[in-house]
């Protein structure tokens, strides 16, 4: 069952991390990156005004591929998200944003196969305590199990309820992250020089 109070949720955090909720209307970007026949091509870097690198990524005529990395307001790293031919591919990880000098505490990891989860999720709470596992394959959920926060397991039904709220917070997620870098993308002309 999708909850859409999650979902706002979901977005309302990405953009705040990011600085675009309608409250930092006033926040600007700048995308600085390269071209080749008009489209993004190579390196991709987006800054906030105060030139704080915000995303860091790459594209191949026009596709992202490899690794995109998002960072907060604060210079935390809350996103990691691989890419192969514009597709999530590989391990997707985000990780808990706050002030920090050290490593951020992470927050989930998942494995995507072509731009479906195909084999392990995992999620923690702030505390570092594990929140969940999930195996998919092919998208599909096959196993899941989770725990309360005080680390007491949940029933194997509430898990797979767990599971369906948490891949469209995700998905909602990963979706905010991805709207910033696409309406921020480097002006491309047909010169193929740096934009």
């Amino acid at each position: 069952m999708v909850v859409p109070a999650q979902i706002a949720r979901s977005l309302l955090i990405g953009a705040l991390l990011l600085g675009t909720s309608s409250l930092a209307a006033a926040q600007r970007y700048e995308a600085e990156g390269y071209c080749r026949d008009g489209l993004p091509h190579g390196k991709y870097e987006l800054r906030d005004g105060k030139g704080k690198l915000r995303a860091l990524g790459a594209f191949n005529r026009g596709k992202r591929t490899g690794s995109f990395i998002f960072w907060s307001s604060d210079g935390v790293r809350i996103a990691h998200l691989p890419f192969d031919e514009d597709v999530l591919s590989g391990t997707l990880g985000t990780w808990y944003s706050g002030k920090s000098t050290r490593e951020p505490q992470r927050k989930l990891e998942a494995v995507y196969s072509h731009g479906k989860l195909n084999g392990d999720k995992r999620s923690w709470y702030a505390s570092g305590r594990l929140r969940a596992e999930y195996r998919y394959e092919q998208g599909e959920l096959r196993e899941a199990s989770a725990k309360s926060p005080s680390g007491q397991a949940l029933a194997e039904d509430a898990a797979r309820a767990l599971a369906q709220r948490d891949a469209a917070a995700d998905d909602a997620f990963v979706a905010s992250l991805l709207a910033i870098v696409a309406a921020n993308p480097p002006r491309c002309d047909n010169t193929g020089d740096k934009a």
